[in-house]
């Protein structure tokens, strides 16, 4: 049977779904918008002291021994020798995977965690993390902090972050940083898919050269240390802690 199956229905919070009936009184709009503003500075503050970071996206569901839990790991290890901390969605499967492989390899490893009623909940390789309610804050975050991203094999929110990803490069929203398709096998008709927007003009020639697609971890680091460590001219930043912000790395 096609179409959606009716007898799923997704949980959402009752503050998620009273924004989403239309206009409210103004009162509640601003506390809305209140809220969002909170949850920015409390991210902003949280991820102030990372350091350029690699964000990998990819799956929850992957478990320790398949392939690409592997190939996640073995590429969270090579990032962190550039000097990059790796920074992802914080929860379980390649998110995992690409944190404990920069913990293994003596690197920083960042969370970025969702709010959700299922597979969410922050891993065992974080040295820190921020918990986000709302996907465009966490996606702003791990779009922020990053000089480099990584998509791995995922479900619908990895493809979201990757297109818009290469959206916001297309545009020129931000400058054109490396990113990294990685699984040959699995994201073989999404890359076919692609040459077909730009068979049928959907897409210009170039922006198939927004990425590269791989399945090779040492391309994939040569490809980040060209264009992120060396395109960029890389150095860290030195900022020091507030004292009277109460502030620490």
């Amino acid at each position: 049977m096609n179409g959606i199956d009716q007898s799923f229905t997704p949980v959402s919070s009752k503050q998620e779904m009273t924004f989403l009936e239309g206009p409210h009184s103004r009162w509640r709009e601003l506390k809305f918008v209140y809220g969002v503003l909170k949850e920015f500075i409390y991210g902003f503050r949280k991820l102030h002291f990372l350091g350029p970071c690699v964000t990998v996206f990819g799956s929850a569901r992957f478990k320790e021994n398949h392939p690409y839990y592997e190939l996640a790991r073995e590429l969270g290890k090579e990032v962190v020798k550039l000097g990059f901390t790796v920074i992802t969605g914080g929860g379980p499967g390649i998110m995992e995977a690409a944190n404990r492989g920069a913990k293994e390899g003596g690197g920083r490893s960042i969370g970025c965690n969702i709010i959700l009623p299922n597979e969410q909940q922050p891993n065992k390789y974080l040295d820190s993390w921020v918990s986000i309610r709302y996907f465009f804050i966490r996606k702003v975050l791990l779009t922020k902090y990053s000089y480099a991203f990584v998509v791995m094999p995922g479900g619908y929110g990895t493809m979201d972050e990757f297109f818009e990803a290469i959206t916001l490069i297309q545009t020129g929203k931000t400058p054109r940083f490396p990113v990294v398709l990685m699984g040959k096998e699995y994201h073989t008709e999404l890359y076919r898919y692609i040459r077909k927007m730009v068979e049928e003009k959907t897409i210009s020639p170039e922006d198939e050269q927004l990425f590269i697609f791989t399945d090779s971890v040492a391309e994939a680091i040569d490809h980040i240390n060209r264009f992120a460590v060396q395109g960029f001219g890389l150095k860290k930043k030195k900022i020091k802690p507030s004292f009277l912000l109460w502030e620490s790395k």
